[in-house]
């Protein structure tokens, strides 16, 4: 590249930067046009400089808007990128409970925790509430609440709840259940709360002495279905929720420790005069039941006042 053009501003650019007479030397008289440089000397001072000396190629950098020309023989070189096959993303596969083959799901594994991973289990608790179970998992040895609420369980098996001596509360509401085996909770030595409201029950299996909550509403529920003083020995049972079932009568004897009984919406159409009190002792007072209902039943309490005259707060009743 040849740089003539350009030098030649450039160097009397330079010239007229050291002749440059000072602010000083042209203020007022003191300016002296005799004393001023011999401009016309200037146009010998281009002729003397020899410009051959740079007729050289001045590097070999590219102005940023062109690109380097390659020789017309030189052939274009190009890169291919390697490309390494990877392979193709699967998605995992669903998580689902085997409960009959062997491995972590299957039924050994009751006394482990594989449940744990689609349920959550917490402190004891275990909650599968909503998780489409249709039948009850595997549950820890150590599981104390068990709460399945919402399912499409229909049976209940003497094998669920084995070897969990832990457990105290069950809650199946809202499920299909329709069967029980009979001594599904007899295994179960601290058993206190059962929850089955809302499923299709007619008949409930034996229940441990232990239980001290029971809630069966809104079933299918008959009397010949509940155990004849299936109630009697459960010394600690405070509440006992039966409404909407289809009971004709109260199942007795009930215990003293009773708190609770809701009987609402069923069939009950009589009293009889040892269903709450004690026709053997006149003086006798059952001072903690103190919340009956029987509303919604084709009974008239008041024709029955014998059957509770040992109460300290009466039934509400229908009629």
């Amino acid at each position: 590249m040849v740089l003539y053009p350009l030098m030649v501003p450039l160097t009397m650019v330079l010239v007229l930067l050291v002749f440059r007479p000072s602010v000083g030397d042209i203020e007022g008289d003191e300016y002296d046009l005799n004393n001023a440089p011999e401009w016309e000397n200037l146009d010998g001072y281009g002729d003397s400089y020899d410009y051959d000396d740079l007729d050289q190629e001045v590097g070999t950098f590219v102005p940023p808007d062109q690109e380097p020309l390659l020789p017309a023989n030189e052939p274009l070189v190009t890169f291919e990128e390697e490309v390494t096959p990877t392979t193709p993303f699967l998605p995992p596969a669903p998580v689902t409970l085997d409960f009959k083959g062997p491995g972590l799901f299957g039924p050994e594994t009751g006394l482990g925790m594989p449940t744990c991973l689609l349920c959550v289990c917490l402190s004891g608790s275990v909650y599968c509430d909503d998780s489409d179970l249709k039948q009850i998992p595997p549950l820890p040895k150590d599981t104390t609440h068990f709460y399945g609420r919402f399912n499409k369980i229909r049976h209940i098996k003497n094998t669920d709840f084995i070897n969990l001596n832990k457990l105290k509360g069950i809650d199946l509401t809202g499920n299909q259940i329709s069967g029980m085996d009979e001594d599904v909770f007899h295994s179960l030595p601290q058993l206190e709360q059962l929850v089955l409201s809302d499923n299709n029950l007619q008949a409930l299996p034996g229940l441990p002495v232990t239980m001290w909550h029971i809630d069966i509403r809104n079933n299918q529920l008959i009397n010949r279905g509940v155990h004849p003083e299936g109630f009697k020995d459960m010394s600690r049972l405070e509440f006992l929720y039966l409404s909407n079932n289809h009971l004709s009568y109260i199942p007795t004897p009930l215990p003293e420790s009773l708190k609770v009984l809701h009987l609402q919406n069923n069939n009950i159409q009589s009293l009889h005069e040892d269903t709450f009190c004690n026709t053997h002792d006149p003086n006798y007072r059952r001072h903690n039941l103190e919340d009956i209902r029987l509303d919604g039943n084709p009974i008239d309490v008041n024709l029955f006042a014998s059957a509770y005259n040992c109460l300290l707060r009466l039934p509400v009743g229908s009629q």
